[in-house]
């Protein structure tokens, strides 16, 4: 018996070692012009001149190289959105916290070890850029897939905006927008286009790999005449789950199972409904229902299906991870409440406990390594980075509160989280928790949907020394500050991850200091660093500022009106006077 464990051991090791590859991707990033949804011609960010830029597949137990070029006139920075980075945050990518972007016309590269299979994403993480088409997906093949099937497709979703992100944020983020209204997208996209087709023969299994790489837009994915089963979340492969339709948020990844129909004389659509709910306002000339084609045979004509009128109900935290992980009571505990709210320079700003997230004027994984015994003290990274530090090993707790009108992606970098607890309303620190749904196998992820006026609690375990951002990955509500900072093992921080000098190098040249505190500075000396909006003296909601706003503008009309009067009163009084002076003056020359 132990002959045979030892002979399978042997041969799992001979499997891995032969699949282990370096994998080499070149990636000039570049201006493109380009027109995805045929309304509108505008200049994207793509890659080697070709948007949108090409898929990225490795293999477990690959290492993956992405070797940089940054043609464009601004800096940049990639992040492989959910991969954990073991020892390797130095590769995280994004700007100011992990490294310093990559300055215009300098290269930059990415070394990543391949830890993980599933399905990941990866994008600019540099302002805003991938609003303007830098993201791509990332398939993580397994060396033996937990299911079998006999082809697969990604089926990548994305909004599309017709205005450069740049003008977009501008405005977003202006005295001018009160509300807070985030900019509603033009078209979705699916695969880039709008016309995806998936070619299917009939009998074979499909696996579909849905990622949502929006800005803003969440969809409800569903097929005609298929059924589907969900097999995985955020690259944790899950059990079988039947559905008729699901929500995919952004950032979020599901891989579906779907058996091809026996009968091939019907084509099929495939669809990606945005939800209406995530726009302020929805306008007349924005279609909701995005759409691709499965095709059996081009010259079939479509089945046709009704309308779906509702969403199925759909809960992610009942889904089961294949493989077991039971959680552990923890160690640390954060509360975090999400809201927005007007601060004291008068544009609408997004909040964690109040803080609104700005960047330090030293990347914080860097503070982290230049800072010796102060690196556990979290003043040394800034009160606007809004860092968190946790011990090397701990059991870390995060109940976040949604206390905003509209619904929040919240995703995690260098970690998979377990979803153990739910809740409605908002949860009182000074009080238990008493939302746990499941602590024995709960459901892991990197990104989490939390509703409006709910509460979600996550916890992972701190076993990834790093600086690890925590943000809404909404892009519009990450660039109003709606993040905070993780800084895992700062104690062991300096051992375990070693910065390349390249990445100092694009420091010199953009003039940004790669030692110290927040400040750029030794110990515990802030001034100068960079500062944050507060908020103002008292509550002010975005209902409130709104109706403050036209309250304003009211008096100020009625002001003008008055004033106009006056103007016109003080007009007639005058000519008054003035008539009566003549007549005045016409009786006194006939008197004499």
């Amino acid at each position: 018996m132990f002959a045979t464990i030892k002979s399978l051991a042997v041969l799992a090791l001979a499997s891995t070692i032969a699949h282990a590859a370096v994998v080499t991707y070149d990636w000039n990033i570049t201006y493109v012009t380009v027109n995805p949804d045929g309304l509108f011609e505008r200049r994207a960010i793509g890659v080697n001149g070709q948007y949108p830029p090409p898929p990225i597949n490795v293999t477990l137990n690959d290492t993956l190289i992405i070797n940089v070029i940054n043609q464009i006139d601004q800096p940049t920075s990639l992040h492989a959105h959910g991969l954990f980075q073991t020892g390797n945050a130095q590769m995280d990518g994004p700007s100011m916290v992990t490294q310093c972007p990559i300055p215009p016309g300098a290269n930059f590269t990415y070394r990543i070890p391949i830890e993980q299979h599933g399905t990941y994403w990866i994008h600019g993480h540099y302002q805003g850029q991938y609003v303007d088409g830098l993201r791509a997906p990332v398939v993580i093949h397994n060396i033996n897939e937990t299911y079998k099937y006999d082809e697969e497709y990604t089926v990548a979703l994305a909004d599309w905006y017709h205005k450069q992100h740049e003008e977009m944020v501008e405005w977003y983020l202006s005295i001018f927008n009160p509300s807070g209204a985030e900019p509603v997208p033009e078209s979705g996209l699916i695969n880039g286009q709008t016309n995806a087709k998936f070619n299917f023969v009939p009998g074979k299994v499909y696996r579909l790999r849905i990622i949502n790489m929006s800005a803003l837009a969440m969809f409800h994915f569903h097929l005609d005449g298929h059924e589907m089963e969900i097999i995985e979340v955020d690259g944790i492969d899950v059990e079988r789950t039947k559905v008729t339709s699901f929500p995919v948020t952004a950032a979020q990844r599901y891989s579906v199972l779907v058996t091809a129909s026996a009968d091939p004389s019907k084509n099929y659509v495939l669809h990606a409904d945005m939800d209406p709910s995530m726009f302020d306002v929805v306008p007349e000339e924005l279609q909701l229902n995005v759409t691709g084609t499965i095709v059996y045979n081009e010259a079939n004509s479509m089945a046709a299906f009704p309308v779906m009128e509702e969403w199925a109900e759909f809960d992610d935290a009942t889904l089961v991870p294949v493989i077991p992980e039971a959680t552990s009571n923890p160690d640390t505990t954060f509360v975090l409440t999400a809201a927005f709210s007007v601060l004291n320079d008068y544009s609408n700003k997004a909040t964690f406990n109040d803080i609104t997230y700005v960047m330090p004027k030293v990347p914080t994984l860097y503070t982290a390594l230049s800072m010796g015994n102060l690196s556990s003290d979290p003043t040394v990274y800034g009160k606007y980075a809004h860092p968190m530090v946790v011990k090397h090993n701990d059991w870390v707790e995060m109940v976040i509160n949604n206390d905003d009108p509209g619904n929040h992606p919240f995703h995690l970098h260098g970690h998979v989280f377990q979803v153990v607890g739910r809740g409605v309303g908002k949860h009182d620190p000074s009080t238990p928790y008493v939302g746990y749904v499941n602590t024995t196998n709960p459901l892991r992820r990197d990104t989490v949907l939390i509703p409006s006026g709910e509460n979600v609690a996550i916890r992972f375990k701190a076993n990834n020394p790093g600086v690890w951002l925590f943000h809404c990955h909404i892009e519009w509500h990450l660039q109003a500050g709606l993040a905070t900072t993780l800084i895992e093992a700062p104690e062991i921080m300096p051992s375990v991850l070693k910065i390349d000098q390249s990445h100092f190098d694009h420091c010199k040249a953009l003039g940004i200091p790669y030692t110290g505190n927040a400040a750029g500075k030794e110990g515990l000396d802030l001034e100068g660093a960079n500062l944050g909006p507060d908020p103002l003296p008292g509550t002010f909601t975005g209902k409130g500022i709104v109706a403050l706003v036209f309250t304003i503008i009211a008096a100020l009309l009625g002001l003008a009106t008055v004033i106009w009067y006056a103007r016109e009163d003080d007009a007639l009084i005058n000519a008054q006077i003035s008539k009566a002076k003549a007549q005045a003056q016409n009786n006194e020359g006939e008197a004499h």
